[in-house]
């Protein structure tokens, strides 16, 4: 039996909706991992201003040692 043009339309346009539901899904899944991948990176950040927030007080406490050699060494 010969298909008639609008069941082969049809046929066409529920294989899209497929293929379509299907790159939706992907999507989605590709956004909550970009949003891991942001959070992570903000977090990164934050730490990156702890460590340097942490090494501009030894570079301090390493610059109020040196002085007090120097007075000593006087």
């Amino acid at each position: 039996m010969v298909d008639s043009p609008e069941n082969l339309v049809l046929t066409q346009l529920r294989a899209i909706r497929a293929d379509i539901s299907d790159v939706q899904g992907s999507l989605g899944e590709v956004k909550r991992r970009l949003a891991n991948l942001e959070s992570g990176q903000a977090s990164i950040i934050q730490h990156l201003g702890n460590l340097a927030s942490a090494d501009a007080q030894q570079q301090l406490a390493t610059d109020g040692l040196t002085e007090r050699l120097v007075r000593i060494e006087r």
